[in-house]
């Protein structure tokens, strides 16, 4: 039987901004995708079996009664001495793949601001606003244990979080998004191309873009049209325009902005609204004003589109919203637990979706064949590999334009 293995790292595909490693830094990231693996497959699986033979029997003992709430739940597998470890491992997973991104990075800051200082210069495609107020939800903590998250720097205008991100993505997913770590921009274009195989958008806007790994593949996928990607974090954005130039991408524009405040757009602006693993990093109070905003500046008959991990319902096990509850107290992810426990089909609603025009669909990042070959046997595949979402959207009513005629 052929090893589980994760694709070894130098499949990531390099464009000009991508920071170089050397023959070491290289092999550290590939002991950290396979410890990922390893720590997700054969050791994570070590959980369950604690749950069911150790946990859960103490809970009934202890309670009376199965739990009741996956808090319940953590308390005491907090207390288990296989979990314990496999969190510690886990975190420490976590911390070494900054420790290794970081390094690479750092050894050649200059030359990359430089080269991202360049491009930027010649492409026209950043814009910057330092008046844009830094989300202190996102500023308080190192999110993924990143040292300054998506808006630090080592200097002024330096690139070192944005390159960071884009250097270590692929050993922390196992090359799951591909080798430009764009999967999930992918997904997203094979999914609007299958539904509406016919629609042109003319205007597009990606909230959250950090590095713009989700929104290129988009703008690619629609050569005519304008796509708008915005973010709080220069320090992201910078990297994220350099780097789509370095791909010849050129209808793609990357601005500083806030998702809750979007004035500088008129009402109906925009085709398509979408994010991408962002909602979970909103907190309680902004997620509504953006989800409001994005239907503002939406058209009538246009799409809004959100892509994340499932949320959480009386249909899913409370041991498996546990376990994906691990980032929110574990990978300084401080809204994760609380969004993903939220009705999100009201929470749209209230900003102005019916629940009528809402739907909800599975997604997955688009395999890629040159780094995850098809079956020798032509068996049915499973990749296992591929990151797997959920799609939480909505075609806003054409109504809402015969009334504003």
């Amino acid at each position: 039987m052929a090893a589980d293995l994760p694709p070894p790292y130098t499949a990531l595909t390099r464009h000009e901004m991508m920071p170089r490693t050397t023959h070491d830094e290289a092999a550290r990231f590939n002991f950290l995708t396979a410890f990922n693996r390893y720590l997700s497959g054969d050791i994570g699986r070590g959980n369950k079996l604690a749950y069911e033979k150790r946990v859960l029997p103490a809970i009934r003992e202890e309670l009376g009664r199965d739990p009741q709430h996956r808090y319940e739940i953590r308390d005491a597998m907090n207390r288990d001495s296989w979990h314990r470890m496999w969190s510690a491992l886990k975190r420490n997973s976590m911390e070494m793949r900054q420790h290794f991104g970081r390094q690479v990075v750092l050894r050649q800051i200059d030359e990359l601001s430089a080269m991202a200082r360049q491009y930027n210069e010649h492409s026209g495609m950043l814009e910057l606003d330092p008046a844009i107020e830094q989300p202190h939800y996102q500023t308080a903590v190192d999110i993924h244990c990143q040292p300054g998250g998506y808006h630090g720097g080592e200097h002024e205008g330096d690139v070192t979080v944005g390159a960071n991100y884009d250097v270590g993505l692929f050993a922390t997913t196992g090359g799951a998004l591909g080798g430009l770590n764009d999967g999930g921009g992918q997904a997203v274009v094979e999914w609007a191309k299958k539904e509406r195989p016919d629609w042109q958008p003319r205007r597009i806007l990606d909230i959250g873009a950090t590095v713009g790994h989700n929104a290129v593949p988009i703008a690619l996928a629609y050569p005519d049209a304008e796509v708008i990607a915005i973010d709080t974090a220069a320090a992201s954005l910078r990297y994220g325009a350099a780097r789509a130039a370095a791909m010849g991408v050129k209808n793609i524009r990357f601005i500083q902005a806030s998702g809750e405040d979007l004035s500088r757009w008129a009402d109906g602006h925009f085709d398509w609204v979408q994010t991408t693993m962002f909602l979970h990093e909103l907190s309680s109070k902004a997620m509504p004003r953006l989800l409001a905003e994005a239907h503002r500046v939406l058209t009538p008959g246009g799409l809004i589109f959100h892509i994340e991990q499932p949320q959480y319902s009386d249909e899913m096990p409370l041991f498996e919203q546990f376990m994906r509850d691990w980032d929110a107290f574990n990978n300084n992810e401080p809204f994760w637990s609380a969004m993903h426990g939220q009705d999100l089909e009201q929470v749209m609603e209230d900003a102005g979706f019916p629940r009528e025009r809402q739907f909800v669909a599975g997604v997955r990042a688009v395999v890629d064949p040159e780094i995850f070959p098809p079956s020798p046997d032509d068996g049915e595949e499973d990749y296992g590999r591929a990151a797997i979402w959920n799609a939480y959207g909505a075609w806003k009513p054409e109504a809402e334009k015969a009334a504003a005629a």
